[in-house]
């Protein structure tokens, strides 16, 4: 049994069962024989089961459906399934998914390995209907398909309502501020922002004004011009697209408010004389939104109380203008000629273009009178401090001075009188003292007084003159020492007695209690800076006391200090150098009251007693040892001495010549790629006393233990090192070198070679703009991660509506963000994508935009060219103008023509309200002599376009003049244009009455496609789609009634146009079932390349030609004949422009097997060859049938033997893989091998047009396919394949 059904014999299934055996068999086991299967025994006795689970080892069964398909929007949607039931006896490893469009049968790859249960497909095509299958994977292979329905991929929201009602407002010169209201319906989705688009008037294309998204309700638009008139509109966008916009508003004009200015600031008093006052004024707070013009200043008489009663009911304030009528451009004004202690009103008005502001009053009645102003003097900071002056020098001394009347000033010397040299100026505003050569007697206090009748004011300059001492004088002892006495008296000198006493007046007391014996003595218990006078006495061995020495004098009780000072060994003076290893001392002679203080310093730090260095410093001398010198001894030494009286060093340097320090790290890595990086380092702190000639460099990768040297002489602290392999992870080291050794080495930690950079993210497309019947602006912000590497350009990427493939629109690369995209076709609807390239490759493209339609907008038609006077009688004008160049979109209907007189502006129409179709009209009955201004307009379906007015005006006047014809420099060089060009001839001349104009073409007949224009003072020739036929000399003549005069351009036309027909076609073979052609290439290409050609052939008893074959060579065979059939054929070659005229072969052709006589080509009689060598003879044989061979030798025929034909050529190559550098072709074995097996193919390829062929296999080519690498992009190429 499995499960509960009960087995039985099957083709597969075979049961055995015995009195004591039970068997069952199945052959070639499958998926669904899995389970477990149950032996079951019954007796009388009772029954037992035995269970035995069987795995088949197989790919695994269908995952279990359904498929689950949800979140399906214009682009994506999501899969869920479950796993298989029967896993095949080995874990599911992943899934591969798949999808196909409903209306197509290959299925395409989702997920080639995906180990989920649900997955996320994008990237599809909105409006198509697809199904999906998943097949599970396990290491037996691919399971069964679990295959979904049908999913129609469509957004399941709608584009929202147009927003409604705009409204402008906060209009500037530069700027407005629009608002508006939520659309009724936003299409199932929230509105996810608003774009608003503004038209200038002046334009015909609407723009965009907001580069990000804006979610409010309202926007400011900047960037306006000044006079010009905008309409707005809005559109709003949520996840399906944008909507409608909304309808335009009407047309504002970009202008400031303009308004009159605001009242002066601050208006105030500044000065009065008595006649005279002075004012000044601050600009108004708000100018009225235009400049300030200037100011006007006004002034008012206050009446007395008796004079306003007697005027009573009258008004009594009287305004006067001070100011010129157009004001003043300065913010201050002196009112003159005014009455003096007549009390004043003043006031100040601003003017702009608008007219006069507001006024601002003076505060309070003013009188006019001079007021008085005590003195001031303006000292400066420098003449306030101690003026110092080297003798010889100018001394200036400068002072401002104020006062009302004018002080007068004076100057005087407080230690005696100024010079009669200096020099005193005096003016209103200052005053200045000049001594020039000044020396030591013209020190002293200078003092200046200024006084006037409302008081005085002085001011003290001292000034010191730096010049050479004077001789010393008053010269006085300051030390009295004792010497011994002269004469003993007889007896030894046993002692003396030394006495003290106080300045001025003090008694004498004795200084010394004890006998002193010495002749020196220190007197202790002194009072600091007191004055002392001492005398002694004498003792000798007899007692007797001898008279006092004469007295010391006062003496001060003062310390003796002497300030340090050193001497040092000459040998000092010089760097003491110093070998590694060695010992050295410095030591200095020291001296100073009292005994300086000793320090030793190495650099800023201090020096302390260690093993290696032993200080040794006494009162007089100072030492310091250093033993076993190492590199980091070596510098600058400092010996300080400090007492009271001062300090003194003495600095020593010390070089040990040693191997250089470690170089200073950090050791850098920098520009880490993934096979070089750059290591950085500094110079060691110590070069051991000899300058680092160069640095060793060496790297280990950190699974090795040896060093490898990467740079052995090294001169700078920076190294790129080159090389490396990816993956590998490296440790580096660095080593200074000088003239004694190599240092200890830096390290780096350890580093891992890769790039440090990824593709860049995905750029955001904002918008896409300008869109007409054959391009589009496409505009993107760039990506948020440029991965590490800078961005180096942007691939552009379209995709037609009606297609599956996106292909690439930019051919060089793009660096801008914007990027106009051309060669669209109208009426097609694309989207586009947009990927960003950086060092490490292309990233993922931007998610595609909605779709755009290639269509040129539709508006009124711009302006009509070229509109000018062509003629004029004395009452009539006649005009011509050109067409728009832009018609709106909209073919144009028609033009009329608008006149008024120049003095008036009321316009009359001229033409018919519904326009004239030509472009040319004569205004008639016109008054003569009048002048006039004309305007023509254009018109399309959607209205009267804008107008465009003739420069100048016209007035109705017959004219006479000779014709005489401008003709540009250029033209007469002659003309150029390349196929199916234009070209136009515009030639300008002179002639009254309007001369007759001719065109004439010295080569030919005018071409019907020649367009002449004439107008009053030109006439243009224009061609379009010119070919060969229009080359040559085009000349014009004018002639009237005043005479005649000619000019001729000359035109050469490089023209592109269907070739010419091939040359002479031969018959090169025949067979029963093919015919084999060859033919010369056409004298003439047409201008464009020769495409290919085409081999048509037309049966016998038939009129119908067929295609037999294309071909891109001079050569074909026709295959698929009739044998005995009798065939004419004709050869064709086209180009871009169409094909050529046919070329028959002459004769027709019986598809019969040729009867050929057998004929041999034989370079050589006589061969000559060295004994031992191969000899080996290969001789090309003809014939048809294919003749018998037979080799003799002497007469003796050989038998072994390999006859060879010439191989018939492989099949045509074909390419059946494309790229942008490689190209995949295969191509069909020879019909005939020549009696020997091919053996190989040589492959040739060569670049069109005019390339040679060249080889591009180097091994044999064994199959019948070969891959063409290292192609140029966008190059055309031809291939041929030989058989070998």
């Amino acid at each position: 049994m499995k499960g509960d059904q009960e087995l039985g014999n099957t083709i597969y299934r075979e049961i055995k069962n015995t009195d004591n055996f039970a068997c069952l068999s199945v052959k070639e086991a499958k998926l669904a024989d899995s389970g477990q299967y149950t032996l079951l025994l019954k007796n009388p006795g009772g029954e037992k089961a035995v269970h035995v689970n069987v795995s088949v080892l197989d790919k695994p069964g269908a995952p279990e459906g359904p498929i689950f398909i949800t979140g399906v929007t214009s682009d994506q949607c999501f899969l869920a399934w479950k796993p298989p039931k029967q896993d095949g006896g080995s874990k599911i490893i992943h899934y591969i998914v798949e999808r196909r469009e409903t209306s197509r049968l290959i299925w395409t790859v989702v997920e080639p390995k995906y180990q989920a249960e649900t997955l996320k497909v994008t990237k599809l095509l909105e409006g198509n209907e697809y199904i999906f299958r998943v097949l599970p994977v396990n290491k037996f292979g691919v399971g069964d398909a679990l295959q979904s329905d049908p999913v129609l991929i469509k957004d399941p929201f709608m584009l929202p309502d147009a927003p409604k009602g705009i409204e402008v407002s906060n209009v500037k010169k530069d700027s407005m501020v629009l608002s508006w209201e939520a659309p009724t319906s936003n299409g199932g989705t929230p509105i996810t922002g608003y774009i608003i688009e503004k038209h200038d008037k002046e334009g015909v294309r609407w723009t965009r004004c907001n580069r990000k998204t804006v979610t409010d309700l309202t926007f400011k638009v900047t960037g306006l011009l000044e006079g010009h008139l905008y309409e707005f509109r809005v559109a709003a966008e949520n996840a399906v697209g944008v909507s409608e916009p909304s309808s335009s508003t009407v047309f504002y004009k970009a202008l400031d408010p303009v308004f009159k200015p605001g009242p002066p600031h601050n208006p105030k008093l500044t000065d009065t004389t008595k006649s005279s006052v002075s004012l000044a004024w601050g600009k108004p707070i708000y100018d009225g939104g235009c400049e300030i013009q200037g100011y006007i200043v006004e002034s008012c008489e206050v009446k007395s109380s008796q004079e306003g009663e007697a005027a009573e009911g009258v008004i009594s304030e009287v305004w006067a203008i001070c100011t010129p009528p157009t004001g003043v451009k300065s913010t201050c004004f002196t009112v003159e000629k005014l009455k003096e202690k007549q009390e004043y009103k003043f006031r100040v008005c601003a003017v702009n273009k608008v007219g006069i502001g507001e006024h601002a009053d003076v505060a309070g009645h003013i009188v006019p009178e001079d007021k008085t102003e005590e003195p001031d003097l303006d000292i400066d900071l420098e003449f306030r401090k101690l003026v110092s002056i080297k003798a010889g020098g100018s001394l200036r001394i400068f002072i401002p001075i104020r006062g009302r009347p004018q002080p007068q000033i004076k100057w005087e010397k407080d230690e005696g009188s100024i010079k009669e040299t200096a020099q005193i100026e005096v003016t209103s505003s200052h005053t200045m003292l000049v001594v020039d050569k000044v020396n030591r007697s013209d020190s002293g206090k200078y003092t200046v007084f200024a006084e006037n009748s409302s008081g005085v004011k002085s001011a003290t300059i001292s000034v010191k003159v730096l010049d050479t001492p004077s001789a010393p004088n008053n010269l006085k002892v300051q030390e009295i020492t004792k010497e011994s006495p002269e004469y003993d008296g007889g007896s030894v000198i046993t002692g003396y007695t030394i006495e003290m006493r106080d300045l001025p007046e003090g008694r004498w007391t004795k200084a010394s209690f004890t006998n002193v014996i010495e002749t020196h003595f220190t007197v202790s218990g002194l009072t600091e800076g007191n004055k002392y006078d001492f005398r002694v006495f004498a003792k000798n061995a007899v007692g007797t006391i001898s008279k006092p020495s004469y007295n010391s004098g006062p003496i001060a009780a003062l310390d003796e200090v002497q300030p340090p000072k050193f001497s040092i060994d000459p040998e000092y003076t010089q760097t003491l150098i110093v070998n590694a290893g060695d010992s050295f001392k410095l030591d200095a002679d020291v001296h100073g009251k009292p005994v300086p203080t000793i320090q030793w310093l190495k650099g800023d730090k201090e020096i302390e007693n260690t093993i290696r260095c032993e200080i040794k410093n006494t009162d007089t001398r100072a030492m310091i040892i250093i033993k076993d010198a190492l590199r980091n001894d070596a510098g600058d030494y400092t010996l300080q001495l400090t007492n009271v009286a001062g300090s003194q060093t003495a600095s020593f340097q010390v070089k040990v010549l040693d191997k250089p320090s470690t170089p200073e790290g950090p050791l850098h890595v920098t520009g880490l790629l993934s096979d070089r990086c750059t290591l950085s380092w500094r110079p060691p702190q110590h070069d051991g006393g000899s300058t680092v000639t160069h640095y060793i460099i060496e790297r280990r990768e950190t699974s090795r233990l040896a060093w490898t040297v990467v740079s052995s002489d090294c001169k700078a602290t920076m190294y790129k090192v080159t090389k490396l392999l990816e993956g590998n992870e490296y440790t580096f080291r660095v080593m200074a070198v000088n003239s004694y050794g190599v240092s200890e080495p830096i390290n780096t930690p350890s580093v891992l070679m890769k790039n440090p950079f990824v593709a860049p993210g995905s750029p955001q497309i904002l918008e896409v703009t300008n869109i007409i019947r054959d391009s589009m602006t496409v505009c993107w912000r760039a990506p948020e991660t440029d991965g590490g590497s800078e961005i180096v350009g942007y691939i552009i990427e379209k995709k037609d509506r009606s297609g599956i493939k996106w292909t690439r629109c930019n051919r060089q690369k793009v660096t801008d963000v914007c990027f106009r995209v051309q060669g669209l076709i109208e009426d097609h609807e694309y989207e586009f994508r947009v990927s960003a390239e950086n060092a490490a490759g292309i990233g993922e493209p931007s998610l595609p935009t909605s779709y755009y339609k290639a269509c040129d907008p539709k508006y009124k038609p711009g302006p009509p060219t070229n509109a000018h006077v062509i003629d004029t009688t004395k009452n009539s004008i006649s005009l011509a103008w050109g067409k728009p160049l832009n018609d709106g979109g909209s073919p144009i209907q028609g033009y009329i023509v608008e006149i008024c007189k120049a003095e008036e502006e009321e316009w009359t129409l001229c033409t018919p309200p519904t326009g004239l179709r030509v472009n040319k009209f004569e205004i008639t009955k016109l008054t003569e002599k009048q002048q006039y201004k004309i305007q023509v307009c254009a018109i399309n379906k959607l209205g009267v376009g804008e107008p465009t007015v003739i420069p100048g005006t016209a007035k109705p006047e017959d004219k006479l003049e000779a014709p005489e014809i401008h003709l540009d420099s250029e033209l007469r060089k002659g003309i150029v244009v390349r196929a199916g060009g234009s070209v136009r001839i515009n030639v300008p001349f002179k002639g009254r009455p309007t001369p007759e104009i001719k065109w004439t073409k010295d080569e030919g007949e005018m071409s019907e496609k020649i367009m002449i224009e004439k107008g009053l003072n030109f006439t243009q020739l224009s061609m379009d789609s010119c070919d060969r036929r229009d080359s040559g000399k085009y000349t014009v003549t004018l002639q009237n009634s005043s005479g005649s005069v000619s000019e001729f351009v000359a035109t050469a036309s490089k023209v592109s146009e269907v070739p010419l027909p091939v040359g002479n076609v031969t018959l090169t073979d025949v067979t029963k079932v093919s015919a084999s052609l060859s033919w010369e290439k056409p004298e003439h290409d047409g201008g464009s390349r020769i495409a290919g050609y085409l081999i048509e052939m037309q049966p016998k008893g038939t009129d119908k030609w067929s295609v037999a074959t294309s071909i891109k060579t001079c050569e074909a065979t026709v295959t698929g004949l009739t044998a005995g059939q009798e065939y004419m054929f004709r050869v064709l070659a086209f180009n871009e422009k169409g094909k050529s005229e046919p070329k028959p072969l002459a004769a027709p052709v019986i598809a019969n097997d040729l009867t050929i006589e057998p004929s041999l080509k034989v370079q050589f009689n006589t061969y000559s060859v060295k004994s031992g060598d191969d000899l080996k003879l290969e001789i090309p044989v003809f014939g048809r049938p294919k003749p018998k061979v037979t080799w003799m030798k002497n007469g003796e025929t050989l038998k072994s033997f390999v006859a060879r034909d010439p191989c018939d050529p492989p099949g045509t190559p074909e390419a059946v893989a494309v790229s942008k550098n490689h190209v995949l072709i295969q191509w069909t074995k020879p019909q005939y091998d020549g009696g020997s097996k091919v053996t190989g193919y040589i492959v040739e390829k060569r670049d069109l047009p005019q390339g040679h062929w060249m080889r591009v296999n180097f091994t044999n080519v064994i199959e019948t396919e070969f891959a063409i690498t290292g192609l140029t992009e966008n190059q055309q190429y031809e291939f041929r394949v030989i058989a070998r």
